[in-house]
Parts: structure tokens; sequence; C-alpha cells
């Protein structure tokens, strides 16, 4: 069988996407939000759906001086021709242990609200032991600032609960916190990237995912530390600081 697409096609006089005309129907009816939406689920989003999107994006674009946005200054110092390298170098940098771990979170609320309902409180505490026995971190707990709870959180569980979200994702997540919280023996604070898992879910975006909801608002957050680096330059200061923290020792000589 010929392999096909049904994401998009163009024409002389016509552009498609997902079989609605681009210019008649699309460009300046849908917000980019609706049309991200649209392009990956095929449909016209939901109030919901897309209003945690909207969120979402909102949530995480901003991420201060962290790796990835260092990575993007310092590749701006050093080659300011490659603006989209200077993107893609701090997009490579978004992974499970920055902002990567929201999809890893939804497949175990996955795995939760699958079980059956008097089975999914032991069905979250199998998960969490799990992971301990494997000496892995649990996705979606823990942060190394926010260590009394993240703020974002609570916000974002109510705008999916005020929205009217069915709920079985967020009653998963509180499964799992009290699963944490009991093997670990004290309470460990879940993050965004559980939020994020818990409301995305409920707004039906597929696990695999909402890493590319996450890398979508990262490149914007990129873009805008780009346009400060161009104005207000403090990748050669981080050059600088690099350097000065991080001193050359010769080796030992082995004769």
């Amino acid at each position: 069988m010929t392999p096909y697409t049904h994401l998009g096609g163009a024409s002389a006089d016509r552009i498609e996407v997902r079989g609605r005309d681009l210019v008649g129907e699309l460009i300046g009816k849908l917000s980019f939000t609706e049309m991200f939406l649209f392009h990956l689920l095929g449909k016209e989003p939901s109030n919901l759906q897309r209003a945690m999107v909207d969120s979402v994006l909102v949530a995480i674009m901003e991420h201060g001086l962290v790796p990835s946005v260092i990575a993007s200054r310092l590749t701006a110092l050093g080659a300011p021709e490659s603006y989209q390298g200077a993107v893609v170098a701090g997009l490579l940098g978004v992974g499970d242990r920055f902002a990567g771990t929201a999809s890893e979170c939804a497949r175990l609320l996955d795995q939760i609200v699958e079980a059956p309902a008097a089975e999914r409180a032991q069905r979250a505490i199998a998960l969490v032991e799990e992971y301990r026995r494997e000496r892995r971190a649990l996705p979606g707990f823990g942060h190394p600032i926010h260590r009394n709870g993240d703020p974002r959180v609570p916000r974002l569980l109510e705008i999916a609960r005020s929205l009217g979200a069915a709920g079985q994702y967020l009653d998963a997540l509180v499964l799992l916190e009290g699963a944490v919280t009991r093997c670990v023996g004290r309470k460990l604070p879940m993050n965004v990237s559980a939020a994020i898992a818990a409301v995305l879910r409920e707004a039906g975006l597929p696990a695999q995912t909402l890493r590319g909801v996450i890398l979508t608002a990262r490149c914007a957050g990129i873009v805008g530390h780009l346009l400060e680096e161009a104005n207000e330059p403090a990748a050669d200061a981080m050059w600088k600081a690099a350097e000065a923290a991080v001193t050359y020792q010769a080796p030992d000589r082995k004769e």
C-alpha cells in the first residue's frame, strides 16, 4: 500500500490541513493553541483541551537560567549567525531531568486508571515500589527549589476541575501522591510535571504527545532569552564564570 499522510497537502491554488482549507477555514479562525490541537488530534479542540494546553504552555514557558537556556545563549555567543542552532541547542537539553518527565508520569497515571476502581490505590503503591526497587526517580515528584510544594500544581488542577474535567486522572494523581508518602515514609510534593500529566490526560492528549507540548512551550521561552541575549548579552559572563568555577588540574603521570 502506498504510504500517505492525513496531516497536510497542497495543490497549485489550495493548501489543506487535515482536510480543511488553510486559508479559508483556519487562518484567522483558530488560535495557535487551537491549531496545534487540531493538527495533533484531527478535530477542533474542546474548551477543556484548549484551556488546559494554554495553561500548561504559560506555566512552563519560562524557567530562568536553566541548563537548556544557558546552552542556547552560549551557542548564540559562539555562532551568532545560527539562530536555529541556538534554539535547537536549548531544546536538546530538555530531557528527563529538566521538564521531560510529564509523559512518563502520564503513563503511570494511565496504569492506575486502567485498573478496576477498587484496585487503583494498590496499583499506585505497586508502581511506586517498583521504581524504588529499581532505584529510579519517580517522575513528577520532588523539586530542587519548591521543596514545600510547586505553586503551579494547585493552580493547574484547579483550572482542570473548574472546566469540568471528568477527574479520573486527577484522582489517580492523588492516589499516586498517597502511595509515594506511604512508601517513602514522608510527604514528597508533586511538581508541575505531575500536574501536567494529569490535566493533559484529562484533556484527552495521548501520553506520548506531552513532551511535544513541553518542547513547544520551552521553544517560546528560548526565543525570549535569545532576544534578551542579543540586546543585553550575558553569555560571555556565563563562559567566564564557568572557567573560573572549573579549574584545570594536570592528571597524575604514570611512569
